[in-house]
């Protein structure tokens, strides 16, 4: 018996409609392949899951923009608005100005300078000359500032060292005149006549009236 015929219709069941989508999605990827190698044709497959997820494929020697721009062409239908276009034309200018930006830094760096006319030989080499002049003006800036910050360092260490010192002697002199103190105490001590007379508590002690 042959295999029945499947219903085309909104699969209910989330887990099979996702695992439907992966084998089905992964079989159109296989065709869009397969016809690109036997047939030479130039194809690209866009597929969004209902999640949103993106999912897309091209034959090797074309690109997906490419295929957009022909479709356009070919079937007069506009894709690209005039927003779109502008953003293009934008990044195409950007891209320009990048690789006029590389092929100078390669001159700069003295490669493919063989092509190079006098007058842009010159440019590059005012280009250089002002580049080293900026340089030794930036690192005068730069000793300058580390110089200052030098003295300031330096009047700081000075000015910590003196404070040190006050605090020392100050500690100093403190110390002596306690000593002095302590010492003046002890001699007024020693000379204190003693006029104090012993009587003696004991009865048996004490003189015979």
């Amino acid at each position: 018996m042959g295999r029945g015929k499947i219903e085309i219709k909104r699969i209910e069941n989330s887990s099979n409609r996702q695992v439907t989508f992966a084998k089905r999605r992964a079989g159109l990827v296989k065709k869009a392949r397969e016809i690109g190698v036997l047939c030479d044709a130039e194809v690209g497959v866009v597929i969004f899951s209902s999640a949103g997820k993106l999912y897309d494929f091209w034959t090797p020697k074309t690109t997906l923009p490419r295929i957009l721009e022909k479709y356009q062409t070919n079937s007069g239908k506009i894709l690209w608005d005039e927003k779109h276009k502008s953003i293009s034309a934008e990044i195409d200018r950007v891209k320009k100005e990048n690789d006029n930006m590389q092929i100078e830094l390669r001159h700069m760096k003295g490669e493919d300078v063989n092509s190079l006319q006098p007058k842009e030989l010159i440019a590059i080499e005012e280009a250089l000359t002002n580049g080293q002049t900026s340089l030794r003006d930036k690192m005068m800036d730069h000793w300058k500032m580390h110089r200052r910050n030098e003295k300031m360092l330096e009047e700081e260490h000075k000015l910590l060292a003196l404070r040190m010192h006050q605090q020392d002697v100050e500690l100093s002199s403190g110390m002596r005149e306690m000593e002095l103190g302590y010492h003046q105490g002890r001699d007024f001590t020693s000379q204190m006549p003693f006029t104090f007379r012993l009587q003696p508590s004991h009865p048996n002690l004490q003189e015979d009236k």
